[in-house]
């Protein structure tokens, strides 16, 4: 039986699909491989989102196509975003390429793989708006203390500078209580941090329902024995409402971590985004989070460069984010992608400044991070263990840190830890972004 490995590039949405393909290949009997040098088949989930995103794709591609002459490989099978966007450049431009899947094409990776039996290369990109299917086996390549749940699919916001809609389609989300069944398994299984996610978890149910309904998945989430913690990623600020905040607030298993891209904070610039909400908004929002949940974690991620994005319109996102003061934030330049209406607005700034404005608020949001950390000295929090990186000191993180995108915890510790043991730590020192702390006893293991 063939040897499959996979590659998975980009989000965690995107690794679910991966995970999804890797079930399914499982089932059937073919064997999954760590080791590509070996495989037979190599699959490579591309990200398709921004310039960098593409770039790494095509030079993991490239990279993996040569495999045909040094290794074992004989298919190359490309999935994801990339292949959706760009199957027909990818067919004359990488010819090592067998298979192009597109992102409503992944379900069906077996017959694609079956069919490279009989053809040489196949193509496969089926309508975007395919409903999940429930039934389908699932490979968690997660660590066995954690897992990522996806709640839906696709985006109806159409943000101008997103080319997601159009990969992904429109919202499509799952019934609540399928998506409790498999959280439920994945807890029966081991996993004590879930991870909720979607293109706008915000929005979640509004397709089916006729209305949001995240505060009420929570609920049902929430009663689930096993997970110590659950984790929403990618709220929209203008659909993060009193109701959600409440059931974050009340359940000591959600996490206080509120991640809210906002992008902007100028006025004109939210508008030429096509963002729904205002900067005045915005910072009722922070406020109604704070005021209920004093010790809430804010994390945002904001771009710079944005066509017409001016000194006054930068200024004011300089300010605002001194006067917010994020517990977390990422700074993008601006991409600039074809097929999104950004594409065609006029007044497109040079890379250069799209870049320095981006170092110019890092270099703020260092000062902060590094004010913020210097406030939890002395204090104990709960630590999720996830390695250990030489003798008696560990890698960890709090509940306030999403996998792999926040800040770690140093853990010394003289007694032996292992990933997926919960520790209280008591921090010693304030990095820059990063915190250092002993262990004062085990607990939850």
């Amino acid at each position: 039986m063939l040897k499959i490995a996979l590659e998975s590039l980009g989000c965690s949405k995107n690794l679910v699909d991966a995970e999804i393909m890797m079930g399914i290949l499982n089932k059937k009997g073919y064997k999954l491989t760590g080791d590509f040098e070996e495989a037979d088949v190599i699959l490579v989930n591309t990200c398709g989102f921004i310039e960098s995103a593409k770039q790494e794709s095509i030079d993991t591609i490239i990279g993996f196509a040569n495999l045909k002459e040094t290794g074992n490989l004989k298919l190359l099978i490309v999935t994801g975003c990339l292949a959706q966007r760009y199957s027909d450049e990818l067919k004359q431009e990488i010819p090592e390429i067998d298979a192009i899947v597109g992102t409503g094409s992944y379900q069906n990776i077996d017959e694609i793989l079956e069919g490279l039996q009989k053809e040489k290369q196949i193509v496969s990109l089926k309508d975007i708006e395919v409903v999940y299917n429930e039934d389908l086996p699932r490979y968690v390549s997660t660590p066995e203390y954690m897992a990522y749940l996806k709640i839906s699919e696709g985006c109806d916001k159409h943000c101008t500078y997103c080319i997601i809609p159009k990969l992904r389609g429109k919202q499509k989300s799952r019934k609540i209580e399928d998506i409790v069944a498999e959280a439920k398994s994945l807890a029966e299984n081991g996993v004590k941090e879930l991870v909720v996610i979607a293109q706008d978890s915000t929005m979640y149910g509004s397709d089916i329902y006729g209305e949001a309904r995240l505060p009420q998945l929570l609920e049902e989430l929430a009663k689930i024995e096993g997970l110590k913690w659950i984790r929403i990623m990618y709220s929209y600020p203008e659909s993060i409402t009193k109701e959600l905040v409440d059931v974050i607030r009340r359940h000591d298993n959600i996490c206080s971590y509120f991640d809210m891209p906002i992008q902007h904070a100028s006025n004109k610039i939210l508008k030429l985004m096509n963002r729904q909400t205002t900067k005045e908004e915005l910072l009722e929002k922070v406020n109604m989070i704070r005021s209920a949940i004093p010790n809430a974690t804010l994390r945002t991620t904001l771009i710079t460069g944005f066509p017409g994005e001016d000194e006054k319109d930068f200024e004011e996102l300089v300010e605002f984010v001194k006067e917010v003061k994020f517990d977390k934030l990422g700074v993008f330049p601006y991409s600039r992608e074809e097929g999104t209406a950004a594409d065609k607005l006029p007044n497109h700034l040079e890379q250069e400044v799209k870049e320095q404005r981006r170092d110019t608020i890092m270099m703020i949001q260092q000062e902060i991070s590094e004010e913020i950390n210097k406030n939890k000295v002395g204090n104990t929090y709960e630590v999720l263990i996830e390695e250990q990186i030489e003798n008696n000191v560990y890698v960890g993180r709090t509940q306030f840190d999403a996998e792999e995108i926040d800040s770690i915890v140093y853990v010394k510790s003289h007694t032996e830890l292992e990933p997926g043991d919960f520790v209280n730590v008591k921090i010693n020192t304030a990095l820059e972004y990063d915190l250092m702390g002993d262990i004062q006893d085990e607990f939850a293991k």
